[in-house]
């Protein structure tokens, strides 16, 4: 997006970004979301390595990105 500090890798418009900023936001500052936020940055996880909060662990931030894009259906038949 062009004007924008952030690097975006979907191609908004000015209001569907607007939009999803507030979504993401609302999400973000929801109990499970301050929750999450808390535990990763207590767990304090080396550079590049993201907290899974499923496995209690750190991990690679691409493998826990791509977890946590799954469906429930997806993980249990990849057991993950």
């Amino acid at each position: 997006m062009k004007g924008t500090p952030l690097k975006l890798k979907q191609k908004l418009s000015p209001k569907a970004a607007a939009a999803k900023a507030l979504r993401d936001k609302k999400s973000a500052m929801t109990e499970w979301g301050k929750y999450k936020k808390r535990t990763a940055q207590k767990k304090r996880c080396p550079d590049g390595q993201d907290f899974d909060h499923a496995t209690g662990g750190c991990i690679s931030s691409s493998t826990n990105r791509a977890n946590n894009s799954r469906s429930g259906a997806v993980r249990k038949k990849y057991n993950y």
